[in-house]
């Protein structure tokens, strides 16, 4: 398999960022290894005291809701998961998400709405492409590490939807898009869909 980079610009994306390259390889580690994934999480359930997780590299820490119920949660459905094909870079959906970056980016906004009321499947649409298409968003995580754990951890999500769309089978191309973001100081986007054109 080509690496993911010279592979999307291959494919006619946007060059991808460190951290971009970096959301989508482990994004794709998780759903082809998810037991292996799910031993990476039982090393971070190590860090928590309480509902504070003192992981390396955050020294601050970072308060949860839940705690490592929601990691204790995540695993059980890792070790249950079947391991899915990755999931391949798509120029369409990687601009769709660096416009909803661009947009909420500088005004500290968050949400899948953008500031005109446009929703993901808008977005992708704008971009001459369908509305069968799932988005899923990050706040403050620095790292592809921080951002996939936080999307399947799902800490405070009751259902999980970040998580699902994750590990959604018929979801097999994503664009990821992130930047900077005036209050959480990062932001990831990463819009997924069946068709590298969110076409159904």
């Amino acid at each position: 398999m080509l690496p993911i980079l010279p592979l999307m610009l291959a494919l006619g994306a946007p060059a991808q960022s460190g951290l971009e390259a970096a959301v989508l390889a482990e994004i794709n580690f998780a759903r082809t290894r998810p037991r292996a994934y799910a031993e990476r999480l039982r090393d971070y359930r190590k860090y928590f005291k309480g509902k504070i997780v003192w992981y390396p590299g955050n020294p601050d820490g970072l308060r949860t809701s839940e705690g490592t119920r929601a990691v204790d949660e995540a695993i059980r459905f890792l070790e249950r998961q079947a391991p899915l094909p990755p999931i391949a870079p798509a120029a369409l959906l990687a601009r769709a998400a660096r416009d909803h970056v661009q947009d909420q980016g500088p005004s500290g906004a968050t949400g899948h709405y953008s500031p005109d009321g446009g929703n993901p499947r808008t977005r992708v649409q704008r971009r001459g492409g369908g509305d069968y298409v799932a988005e899923v968003i990050t706040y403050g995580p620095p790292s592809g590490v921080e951002v996939v754990r936080q999307l399947i951890v799902d800490d405070a999500v009751p259902g999980r939807g970040h998580r699902k769309t994750l590990f959604a089978a018929e979801m097999v191309y994503a664009g990821v898009a992130c930047g900077p973001h005036r209050d959480y100081r990062v932001m990831c986007v990463a819009d997924l869909g069946r068709k590298p054109d969110g076409r159904p």
